[in-house]
């Protein structure tokens, strides 16, 4: 098994720049009221280090749900999922790998700038990170018809 072939099956990769911008979003927007939720917990003194806050929350989201279903929850919401180099689901390994990969580039500008345009410009349409690891990002209604 191997992932998709974007000339031979176009219908896996339709949309997937916009729907992980979307996707995204909706993740940010998850991991932001989960460090809300957290913030009286540490006696509002995460208020101090929030950006740090949302990194490492951010971070354990994106490993725990890439690594049990091969997408986050934003992923999930829009039909979307990361494929490894093999065509297989992400396992604990492969998702830890690639939200590093992905933390890495944000807190390093430019490989953000250059994951964003390899999103947008490459026929599978990967990532920096997805580049690196060979992994995918698919539609799931497209790859449950195969």
């Amino acid at each position: 098994m191997t992932t998709p072939d974007p000339h031979a099956q176009p219908d896996f990769y339709k949309d997937v720049p916009l729907k992980r911008l979307l996707a995204w979003g909706v993740d940010a927007l998850l991991t932001f009221i989960a460090c809300l939720v957290i913030l009286p917990f540490t006696a509002f003194t995460g208020l101090f280090f929030f950006p740090l806050l949302f990194l490492v929350v951010g971070f354990i989201y994106r490993m725990i749900t890439i690594a049990n279903g091969s997408a986050t929850w934003g992923m999930r919401l829009f039909a979307i999922e990361l494929r490894q180099s093999n065509g297989a689901r992400f396992d604990a390994g492969s998702a830890f790998a690639h939200t590093l990969g992905y933390t890495l580039s944000w807190a390093i500008f430019p490989l953000q700038l250059i994951s964003m345009v390899l999103m947008a410009t490459s026929e599978r349409g990967q990532g920096l990170s997805d580049h690196a690891l060979g992994s995918v990002m698919v539609n799931r209604r497209a790859n449950t018809r195969s």
